[in-house]
């Protein structure tokens, strides 16, 4: 385990990596760890996620916290989210009423609208990269795709997930981040209400190409028992526009009266002072992350245990 922390339990592992929880043995705040394998897959686009994700700082964005380096993997401290993916939520529930979606809608934009303030755009949010803490509070996590206008070049790539992709990603060399993130902010408003995706063909739903050609020509309908507002009706369809430049934007979004209904103090203060990481800090982390290229390399001074990773869990790396 980290140096200074006890293990509690595995989160998950994918392809990339594992996570696991920690528990500071002094202070005994929980932080989610991943820890990727050194070597050529700490690439550029790690950098790109890491230095995103360090010049953010938001109440509705997963706390970056710090890099450290083993002899065999790169860790990665962030705040650890005890209430799970949103999509889990819903799909224990089926559906969620306009008023609880508003809520957590209302989280993701003044989230989302802090991240394109720093001049970073998502490119990937879906609700499965949409985290809960122990007060409900939702936490944006996964900067992977993201983009900054500071250190990087505009979009030019179709990334992110097909069900929750603008169709000028799909379409255009190059294309507004924002303004696709918020095609995908309506995505996320509408499975949170109807309980499934708008652009997935109801007899074939899991035909992506179908889904692809559905999104392009913005082909989605409501579910015929779906009891919302005409003022959430309106909000989705001034999203669901294929032009960019025609689709309603966060801060027209965020003057809605639909919007604005119940909008609580914690929401509406959400926006922190901004934090952004100074060049020293960028410096520092892409240091670190160039010694984490090298595989199997000594670890740093002051940096964690070599034992970091049991070797129980190499199959999920």
């Amino acid at each position: 385990m980290p140096a200074g922390y006890d293990y509690v339990k595995e989160l998950g592992c994918g392809k990339f990596g594992i996570a696991k929880l920690c528990k500071d043995k002094v202070t005994g705040e929980e932080v989610a760890v991943k820890f990727l394998p050194r070597g050529p897959k700490i690439d550029k686009n790690v950098e790109r996620e890491l230095v995103n994700h360090r010049s953010l700082k938001h109440p509705n964005i997963v706390q970056f916290k710090k890099v450290a380096l083993t002899r065999t993997h790169l860790a990665v401290f962030l705040e650890y989210a005890s209430g799970g993916e949103l999509f889990d939520r819903i799909a224990k529930k089926g559906r969620l009423k306009e008023g609880e979606a508003r809520y957590f809608f209302q989280q993701l934009v003044c989230g989302v609208d802090y991240c394109h303030s720093e001049m970073v755009c998502h490119r990937d949010l879906k609700l499965e990269n949409t985290l809960l803490d122990q007060d409900s509070r939702v936490k944006i996590c996964d900067f992977g795709y993201s983009k900054s206008a500071v250190y990087h070049s505009v979009p030019d790539t179709a990334v992110g997930t097909p069900t929750y992709i603008a169709p000028e990603v799909l379409l255009d060399d190059q294309y507004g981040g924002n303004s696709a993130d918020v095609w995908s902010l309506g995505v996320a408003l509408f499975v949170m209400l109807a309980g499934r995706y708008p652009f997935q063909d109801p007899k074939a739903p899991s035909d992506i190409q179908k889904t692809v050609q559905r999104i392009a020509n913005v082909e989605y309908t409501f579910p015929s028992d779906l009891d919302i507002s005409a003022e959430c009706r309106e909000i989705i369809e001034r999203i669901f526009v294929a032009d960019p430049g025609e689709r309603i934007s966060i801060p027209e979004l965020r003057k809605t009266p639909w919007f604005q209904e119940n909008l609580s103090v914690a929401v509406s203060s959400a926006s922190s002072p901004v934090q952004q990481a100074s060049p020293q800090d960028v410096q520092e982390l892409e240091a670190t992350l160039k010694q984490a290229c090298i595989s199997d390399a000594p670890a740093e001074s002051g940096s964690l245990h070599p034992d970091t990773v049991p070797e129980d869990d190499d199959d999920c790396l």
